[in-house]
């Protein structure tokens, strides 16, 4: 039996299909169109998973979309009437797309798909709770739930037990921690729905000095974890940006311009937030221990990718373990309704075993020799072909010599992060790689930090972690015993000037308060990155690299091989390897800047 799992129209549109209650294949459809967080309807991302499958449309079971469509409209219209007539301008943008496509998705993904069979519409927060708790390793967990909105719910926390998930209690919009966070990354003047991780990474450069003043003035917290908002300062209930006026006064200025300089303010404002968000997030794990004394918790929705408070919900033992969804946001949504119909719909028996059932996130299109080099040959670019053992011995040579590699072994992940299959890699034992990588290679803010690449067996010889971490989900500090001390001078640094000070044995990966974003590799998931790893620590005596994603600043991670070496002409990378393929930057013609290089290389 075939499931297809579809999420749109609100950021990172993604599809997925399952077989059998096995993950067969997922994707977002930005990777397809090139166009960051697509939130159109993801036709080719379903038309990957259909034809990944080897099935046709008419072999489909069900078809799961990720939400509820009606809801989510009813709470657009009352939104509206509660504070109309304010907020027509906001109303009036919105109305045409669902008049015209979003109310009507049953119609529309029959006609698309030329699909007659039947369509399930779980809730928005029960697709990302089943996408969390299905595929995890546990029999039976709590779950928390957090994003932007759903349909009503923004979040929520329930039990999965075998093959059956229950929510419990749930936080309506406009209380919104999702909305709260993404205030501030539009204060900041970052871009809302994408740069809540430079928030995140920006965080420790900055003092929390303004955390007194959110909880006085923005948000009403309580003990169990329950919060609500003070809307006299937000204004994404009508208008079409998230702080006004009243917001503005009480930090004390406009909003950053995006792009302009960022001062010690926005360095503090995120400190602040990140605290205030970790608060709450604790308080709201140590309430479901209480209510439901499970064991584990599975996590999902956007404010899952916060990594950092996912490492603080570890690192006070509230439970045993957690197991967040690598596809926390909405694109995950496509795989939790998928899910959702396999066993809550249609009450199948649920298998469990020490192992996730997410295959390392590796989910997506894969390109064979054939592909590669007729795509090499025809547009002669040079290149050399390595047997299989050469791979990770040859890279992990390069990477010691100070070389940045682009890296495109297998198949795409499914989720925001690079883990081994997309990704630019580099030596994490190099001062200056992280200015390195993001300058010259990824062309973004200097301050964000990179994460490392770890053998799982090593983690705890490097990070204070003493289990894997295959998702990059997770941030622990470097050990005590790796790390530099820093001189008096060094310690009276702040702001942006902390960030060239070398803070441990491996400086690339270690962010300015000594912690890392870390994701550990066994010889299962990827076995090529596992063995480029080992390859690296037989050369050099470290098991960690730096990983981060095949993509620069603005675009998705790249997909096809034309896409990698398009990336790779275009930054300061060194070699890229392409499955068997090894290319050397001094040996490539220049691309052309009056060409179009879709046209050139033949792109769809």
């Amino acid at each position: 039996m075939y499931i297809l799992g579809i999420s749109a129209y609100y950021h990172d549109s993604a599809a997925c299909i399952i077989k059998d209650g096995e993950i067969i294949a997922a994707a977002q459809e930005e990777r397809f169109t090139r166009k960051k967080h697509d939130h159109r309807f993801p036709i080719n991302a379903i038309n990957f998973c259909i034809s990944y499958a080897g099935i046709k449309v008419n072999e489909l079971s069900y078809v799961a979309f990720y939400d509820k469509p009606f809801l989510k409209f009813e709470r657009l219209l009352e939104t509206y009437l509660k504070f109309a007539p304010k907020g027509l301008k906001s109303f009036l943008k919105a109305m045409p797309l669902w008049i015209k496509e979003k109310l009507w998705i049953k119609e529309l993904i029959k006609k698309e798909l030329g699909y007659d069979g039947k369509i399930i519409f779980p809730e928005h927060h029960e697709s990302h709770a089943a996408s969390a708790f299905f595929p995890s390793p546990f029999k039976e967990a709590a779950i928390l739930t957090l994003d932007g909105v759903g349909e009503w719910t923004t979040t929520s926390y329930g039990i999965g037990i075998n093959n059956k998930i229950k929510i419990l209690a749930d936080i309506k919009f406009p209380h919104s921690l999702g909305l709260l966070y993404s205030a501030f990354t539009y204060y900041t003047g970052f871009k809302v729905n994408s740069g809540e991780y430079k928030v995140m990474g920006l965080a420790p450069y900055g003092e929390p000095k303004y955390v007194k003043l959110i909880f006085d003035h923005l948000i009403d917290l309580k003990e169990d974890g329950s919060f609500k908002l003070n809307m006299d300062y937000f204004d994404y209930c009508t208008g079409l940006t998230m702080t006004n006026d009243k917001f503005h006064k009480l930090f004390g200025g406009k909003p950053r311009k995006p792009e302009s300089k960022l001062t010690q303010r926005e360095m503090d404002l995120a400190a602040s937030i990140q605290v205030v968000t970790e608060e709450i997030i604790l308080r709201i794990a140590r309430h479901i221990k209480k209510e439901t004394s499970m064991k584990y918790l599975c996590l999902a929705g956007g404010v899952a990718l916060n990594c950092v408070a996912n490492g603080k919900i570890l690192k006070e033992k509230i439970f045993d373990d957690i197991w967040i969804q690598p596809a926390a946001g909405d694109a995950g949504g496509a795989l939790g309704a998928a899910l959702f119909t396999w066993y809550q719909y249609l009450d199948n028996t649920r298998v469990v075993d020490n192992k996730d059932k997410q295959k390392g996130s590796y989910l997506g299109p894969q390109f064979e020799n054939g592909y590669i080099e007729e795509f090499l040959n025809k547009n002669k670019i040079p290149y050399k072909k390595l047997n299989d053992d050469e791979i990770p011995e040859i890279a992990a040579n390069l990477l010691a010599q100070g070389n940045v590699i682009g890296w495109f072994q297998g198949r795409m992940e499914f989720g925001p992060r690079a883990l081994g299959a997309r990704s630019i890699l580099g030596d994490a034992r190099l001062p200056d790689m992280q200015k390195k990588m993001n300058l010259k290679i990824k062309f973004r803010e200097s301050f964000r930090p990179f994460a490392p690449s770890v053998i799982e067996e090593k983690v705890s010889e490097y990070f204070e972690l003493d289990r894997p971490s295959p998702y990059m989900l997770l941030v622990a500090n470097v050990k005590e015993e790796r790390r530099k001390i820093m001189t008096e001078e060094q310690k009276k640094l702040f702001g942006i000037d902390k960030l060239n000070v070398v803070r441990s044995d491996i400086p690339a990966v270690t962010h300015i308060d000594y912690s890392a974003r870390i994701q550990t590799v066994n010889k299962d998931d990827h076995p090529l990155y596992y063995n480029l790893l080992k390859e690296f620590e037989k050369l050099t005596g470290y098991s960690v690299i730096v990983n981060t994603s095949f993509n620069v600043r603005g675009e998705p991670i790249v997909c096809k091989p034309e896409e990698a070496y398009i990336c790779f002409m275009r930054t300061d990378m060194d070699y890229l390897i392409m499955s068997n393929y090894l290319l050397n930057k001094k040996e490539q013609k220049p691309l052309s800047d009056d060409i179009d290089w879709k046209k050139q290389f033949e792109l769809d």
